[in-house]
């Protein structure tokens, strides 16, 4: 069952890994290929499933350590794709983490999403 934690939090991975491929384009001279562009957005994605998935807390200093480390775990699978030289991207993804998990917090009131 897709809760509104969940669906707050994919949306709020699917907009950050767009903002990630303006800063990847940005930051390569606009010479990355489609693949890596796609590839960052799908990693900010799973990091909106991986944070969704998480079970919400009252408490928000718990639950944005909580976002900074999957995001710090989530984006070292992409990290270590590109050869362990996107330091940024890595970095950006425990910003992004906190990001998801208080989008999460704040929007994500418990029981299911009405569509």
């Amino acid at each position: 069952m897709i809760t509104k934690r969940l669906l707050a939090c994919l949306l709020a991975g699917a907009l950050l890994g767009v903002l990630c491929i303006i800063g990847a384009q940005l930051r390569s001279g606009f010479e990355k290929e489609a693949v890596y562009l796609f590839a960052f957005w799908y990693n900010r994605v799973i990091m909106g499933l991986a944070i969704g998935l998480a079970p919400g807390s009252p408490d928000l200093g718990k639950v944005l350590v909580r976002g900074a480390v999957i995001g710090i775990v989530v984006s070292f699978a992409f990290f270590v794709s590109t050869g362990l030289e996107d330091i940024i991207g890595l970095l950006v993804g425990v910003v992004y983490g906190i990001i998801i998990e208080y989008a999460g917090y704040k929007f994500g009131a418990s029981g299911p999403a009405r569509a």
